[in-house]
């Protein structure tokens, strides 16, 4: 099973009523919320981890779980509000207003770690979940916990104007980085986390360095590649669709990356060692199939199994 560990939240996305009036819809979402969905949706064993509210929005956001096939056994219950999302669109392109003070995502104890089954054999992480504490530390804490002990991935999709205090965010970033496996940001995430003038590849080894065996970096219309195994590269192009919105593309194809992995036994501590450029080439592909499909869709509505194809 891969266990999502992070933000779930109601999108509050842009629509109009049946009389031509703007409105806001509100959806499930959140970075790993998101691919927790799109797992359980391409078939994959998963589980969901977070604080969720036993208001209407935390109910729907269960609901949705659930409908995804997605086990919410670690789900941490409490009477504290949703994290709300108001979603900007500007030519498909999301941006994001959020409110989150006191919710129950936010307000996780990193003193209460829940124990992992056995039968999670990888835990992701990402999103605004990393931002804010104690959540925050309450997922760092976990992954150094079980660092180790199962595979580690992390996608921070950072949100540069949500930080508040810079330097904390980026040491904590830095711990969990060094108990990662494999790390995947965009090129936007890399060149914050790396500013400077080096090229990509020469900030993508800067941070395997620092512990992950394999990074992924998308880079837009322009493809994905993984960098691997003594300084190997893969890359793939991007599928070519009409595009509704970018809501959740990044995290689906997380999804689709991942599930690859999963399906061929490699997303274990000793799968990893095993990975060549074929296997990463076949998982890279997958993500940018699934990604295409919830880009040529409005809001983050990820597909189905069946839809993708083999």
């Amino acid at each position: 099973m891969i266990l999502c560990c992070g933000d779930a939240l109601i999108d509050m996305i842009p629509s109009t009523d049946a009389a031509g009036a703007p409105c806001l819809v509100p959806h499930g979402g959140g970075a790993v919320f998101n691919t927790a969905i799109a797992l359980g949706r391409l078939g994959i064993a998963t589980g969901f981890l977070s604080g969720l509210s036993t208001d209407l929005f935390g109910e729907l956001l269960i609901e949705n779980l659930h409908a995804s096939e997605v086990a919410t056994t670690h789900v941490i219950i409490s009477n504290r509000p949703t994290t709300l999302a108001f979603v900007k669109l500007n030519n498909g392109d999301a941006t994001y207003t959020f409110y989150d003070e006191n919710t129950a995502g936010r307000m996780l104890d990193p003193a209460d770690l829940p124990r992992i089954p056995r039968d999670v054999t990888a835990l992701y992480f990402g999103g605004i979940s990393l931002i804010n504490e104690p959540a925050a530390e309450f997922y760092r804490a976990l992954a150094q916990h079980e660092a180790g002990k199962r595979v580690i991935v992390m996608d921070p999709n950072i949100r540069a104007s949500f930080i508040s205090d810079e330097p904390r965010y980026r040491r904590r970033l830095a711990q969990m980085i060094a108990v990662t496996d494999i790390l995947k940001v965009s090129d936007e995430d890399l060149n914050w986390i790396v500013p400077g003038p080096l090229t990509p590849g020469e900030k993508a080894a800067i941070l395997r360095e620092q512990g992950p065996d394999i990074l992924i970096l998308t880079r837009g219309s322009e493809g994905a590649t993984a960098y691997f195994g003594d300084d190997q590269t893969v890359d793939v192009p991007v599928k070519k669709v009409t595009v509704a919105d970018t809501v959740g593309a990044g995290d689906t194809f997380n999804a689709g990356f991942l599930a690859s992995l999963q399906r061929h036994g490699l997303l274990t501590l000793a799968g990893l060692k095993t990975l060549s450029a074929e296997h990463l080439t076949q998982a890279l592909d997958y993500g940018t199939r699934v990604a295409a499909i919830t880009v040529s869709r409005h809001g983050a509505n990820p597909p189905w199994a069946h839809e993708v194809g083999a």
